[in-house]
Formats: structure tokens, C-alpha cells, sequence
């Protein structure tokens, strides 16, 4: 018989706390709520499509999963990728190392990960989209976790409507692959217990509506060879989340995810 892990009562016992923390608040606040992602829908064309990797790490970081920087594609890695696939996907990739570094508090690996982030943008010629001031705006905030995010995160959202109004969508998708192969792999990998963690376990069953949701966007632009070869690479990983129940998964699928994940990943990185 599989082992199966289930995590419907996680996920009730979940949504009951938030119900009850927001009738808790709501008598105090009859002000109405306004939403992020409502907001971002008003003054943008183009909205982000994907929870970025940020609410990935957050929520590693709130189940105080450890940071581990073995874990992130060293920035010294940036010079190696010299297409433009390989520079789209790795700026995924480094855009999500970014996210886990700052999530941490970790200012170093958060310099080190903007700057070949920087150098990235730079080679695709997509410099326009970055403030002027960035490097110095994260620099005045690695203390400010909060105003660190809202930073980083705007840097996500200019890069991919730049990217848009220019014509250029399917190299926005590239980075967009980038990084949720990026944030799934280290959610995989941040732990040798990952199973036995009902938290965990839910945050990786989490990613197949996001994988779906890109592939759906990327086959839009399967004519061109990049595209065409990322939607390649994802199909095993779209096919083994496809096959979990709702609300349960065995160890033989969580174990095909974190497998084909660190290859799709090393592949990338290499």
C-alpha cells in the first residue's frame, strides 16, 4: 500500500483560524478591504501572473524551515549563460535566490543575488525597466524586511510589463519558468524530512495550479524554439502533479517532484 500524506484538515484548520482572525478583526475595522492584487490590476496593464517566489520562501520562512545557501545558484555563475533562454531562465532563478536571501535577512547573498540579477537584465537589454536607484534602494533597506520585499517585488512586476509592452512576452515567460522551477526546488530541497512536514508537503502540493497556469501561457507562444523546449522540460513535472488526488499525495509523487525538479534545475544552472 502507497504512503499517503493527507492534508485536508491542514488546509481546514487553516482556513478556519484566517475566518476567525478576520471576524475578530472586522469588528474593530468596517473599513473595506483593499487587495493587492486588485490594486496592482488598477495602475498595471500587465499583472503578474504567478504568486512570485516570495510567498514560497515567506512561508518556509514562517514554518521556520532553515536558510541553507548551498541551496541557491552562486552568482558567479552569471557569466556562464550566454543565450538568451539561458539568461531569461537564470534570471528566474536568480530572481527566486533573491527572494529566499532577503526573506532570510541574509544582505550579503541578497547584494550578491541583485547584482547578477542586474548583470542578467543588463544582457537582455532590459535595463529601462529597473529605477535608477535600485541598487542603492535595496542597499538602504537590507534592514527593512518589509520595505526590502515591496522593493524586490516591484522589480519583479516592472520586468515583466517592460518585457510585455515591448513585444518580448515569451522571454517574460522564460523568467517566470525560471523562478517557480527555482522556488520548487529549494522548497524540495530545504529539508531531508520534507514528508513528515504536513506544512511542507502542502506548500509543494500548492505549485500545480501555478504550473498549470504557466504552461497554459506558454503554449500561447509554442512556436518559438525557447518556449517550445521549456514547455518540454515541465511536461514530467505537469504530468506527476496532474496525477495527485486532491488533497493527498504519496511519497513515490513527492519523491518524482523533488527528483525531476533538481534535474530540470541542474539543468539550467549547469
Amino acid at each position: 500500500m502507497k504512503s499517503t500524506i493527507r492534508i485536508a484538515s491542514f488546509v481546514v484548520a487553516a482556513v478556519m483560524l484566517l475566518t476567525a482572525c478576520n471576524s475578530k478583526k472586522s469588528k474593530k475595522d468596517k473599513a473595506p478591504e483593499i487587495k493587492k492584487e486588485n490594486v496592482e490590476k488598477e495602475v498595471r496593464e500587465f499583472v503578474y501572473p504567478l504568486p512570485t517566489s516570495f510567498e514560497v520562501t515567506e512561508m518556509l520562512n514562517r514554518i521556520e524551515a532553515a536558510y541553507i545557501l548551498s541551496l541557491s545558484n552562486p552568482a558567479t555563475n552569471v557569466d556562464k549563460y550566454l543565450s538568451e533562454k539561458a539568461q531569461a531562465i537564470n534570471l528566474g532563478i536568480y530572481s527566486a535566490d533573491l527572494s529566499y536571501a532577503s526573506t532570510y535577512r541574509q544582505q550579503q547573498e541578497t547584494l550578491d543575488f541583485m547584482n547578477a540579477s542586474k548583470s542578467l537584465i543588463d544582457k537582455l537589454d532590459i535595463s529601462p525597466a529597473l529605477d535608477k536607484e535600485l541598487l542603492q534602494a535595496i542597499e538602504n533597506n537590507l534592514d527593512n524586511k518589509d520595505e526590502l520585499v515591496k522593493v524586490i517585488s516591484n522589480t519583479f512586476y516592472n520586468t515583466y510589463e517592460y518585457l510585455n509592452k515591448n513585444d518580448r512576452s515569451s522571454v517574460s515567460l522564460l523568467v517566470i519558468a525560471g523562478s517557480w522551477v527555482e522556488a520548487l526546488y529549494i522548497a524540495c530541497h530545504i529539508s531531508d524530512q520534507t514528508f513528515s512536514n504536513k506544512e511542507m508537503v502542502a506548500i509543494i502540493m500548492n505549485q500545480k495550479d501555478p504550473l498549470n497556469t504557466l504552461m497554459t501561457m506558454l503554449e500561447v507562444h509554442a512556436s518559438k524554439e525557447d518556449v517550445k523546449s521549456t514547455i518540454d522540460d515541465l511536461k514530467i513535472l505537469q504530468e506527476i502533479y496532474n496525477s495527485i488526488d486532491t488533497g493527498s499525495i504519496t511519497i513515490e509523487q513527492l519523491d518524482a517532484i523533488e527528483k525531476n525538479v533538481a534535474v530540470l534545475r541542474d539543468k539550467y544552472v549547469s
